[in-house]
């Protein structure tokens, strides 16, 4: 993957793949504002760098899931008017995606300006990774950067298929995001401590197998541990636990207790001793703390306990690096929220390397004002998954630098 040092864009076109895919919420007055803008100011510093060097920047981004039809409450107004605020640029938003009006609004930028394009996913051939697309993006400008990680593991057509025709290069965030995640898999300060949460094992098996492999200890928490604690014995009550996710538990607590063919072991896989018992999903839910782990019935397991928060802070405070991706228990819910404050404060007061792995816990390091205390939060949320899972990522691999035409 070539850098953006490697480029010359000077007086030239270059059309960054960014992801504005951000929360919109109502002002006062009724009209669509930018709720949270921390996607936006994640990709400035290669807007700014770009623009400092005199490149003419085209932008294109999703925005939610149109299907390939034009939503005007998906439209990137909102977002244009918060560039704007950013930049202080002159940030033009184009009427299309593309076609004749949007290429002479191309044509017509000077050095440092921006033209943002409407939403990519208007067009149906994006998420498809249609050739006439990606050839229709590709004729707005003579240089591509991709600097939007949190796409880079689909091949759509502003980012796979564009790749392949024009010079091609990562942003920093791109550059960023995939150098701190490889560096936790490949190099990390030992020990390495995984925090798995969130609420199937299903959905994340892929992630726990692969820190098994890798990690000193894994923490297992949220509402996946009830499918690990069924597999143990342990009466659940009615906390979330299906069938294939304790299918999949029972896996993983085998192979955790196994040894790997070169007689070393695995991962040291933690569990919680206590937990936060609600009697249903509600903030104002009689609730208690289980001392033990078998939730009675017409209850439900909904945070981690004080006890497990406890071990679990101290084992975060032990490590050398740390990755963390889902909450302990129900944040959004003040009686279920201690367990994700308190491994929130173990990770933000952590001496090692601290990666967060974007979603819920970014949203849970928001909510405790934490967000700033970590030193890397990914902007990927399946990108994240899918690159520590070992999988390679389109938007990534398509960054040869050549841009050869198919």
């Amino acid at each position: 993957m070539r850098s953006i040092d490697d480029l010359d864009v000077g007086g030239r076109r270059v059309l960054v793949r960014v992801d504005f895919n951000v929360p919109l919420g109502e002002d006062a007055q009724g009209r669509l504002r930018v709720a949270d803008d921390t996607r936006i100011r994640a990709a400035l510093p290669t807007i700014e760098e770009l623009r400092g060097r005199g490149a003419r920047l085209v932008l294109v981004s999703h925005l939610g899931r149109p299907h390939g039809r034009r939503e005007e409450r998906l439209s990137l107004a909102p977002v244009a008017d918060t560039l704007r605020e950013l930049t202080g640029a002159r940030v033009t938003l184009a009427p299309a995606v593309v076609g004749e009006q949007v290429r002479a609004l191309a044509e017509q930028l000077r050095d440092g300006e921006i033209l943002l394009l409407e939403n990519v996913r208007f067009e149906a051939g994006e998420e498809r990774n249609d050739p006439e697309l990606a050839r229709a993006l590709a004729e707005l400008a003579d240089v591509y950067v991709d600097d939007a990680f949190g796409a880079a593991h689909r091949a759509h057509a502003s980012n796979e298929g564009i790749a392949h025709l024009l010079p091609n290069a990562g942003g920093r965030l791109l550059e960023r995001e995939v150098s701190t995640l490889n560096g936790i898999l490949e190099n990390p300060a030992p020990p390495l401590v995984a925090i798995v949460g969130g609420a199937k094992v299903a959905d994340k098996i892929a992630v726990i197998d692969r820190f098994l492999e890798l990690a000193d200890v894994l923490i297992i928490g949220g509402a996946m541990c009830f499918p690990f604690l069924a597999a143990q014995g342990h009466a659940v009550g009615d906390s979330l636990c299906s069938g294939e996710d304790s299918e999949h538990a029972r896996r993983a607590l085998a192979k955790a207790a196994g040894r790997r063919e070169d007689g070393g072991g695995y991962a040291r896989l933690e569990l919680p001793v206590d937990l936060v018992i609600g009697e249903r999903l509600a903030g104002d839910a009689e609730h208690r703390v289980l001392d033990g782990l078998d939730v009675p019935d017409g209850w439900m397991g909904l945070d981690i306990g004080p006890a497990t928060a406890e071990r679990y802070s101290r084992e975060i405070a032990r490590a050398g690096t740390v990755f963390w991706n889902g909450p302990m228990g129900a944040f959004e819910l003040a009686p279920f929220a201690q367990g994700t404050l308190a491994v929130a404060e173990a990770v933000a007061q952590a001496k090692g390397l601290t990666v967060v792995g974007g979603g819920d816990s970014a949203a849970a390091l928001a909510r405790f004002g934490l967000d700033g205390d970590v030193d890397h939060l990914s902007t990927g949320g399946g990108a994240t998954l899918e690159l520590v899972e070992g999988h390679q990522l389109p938007g990534v691999q398509a960054l040869d630098g050549a841009g050869v035409a198919r």
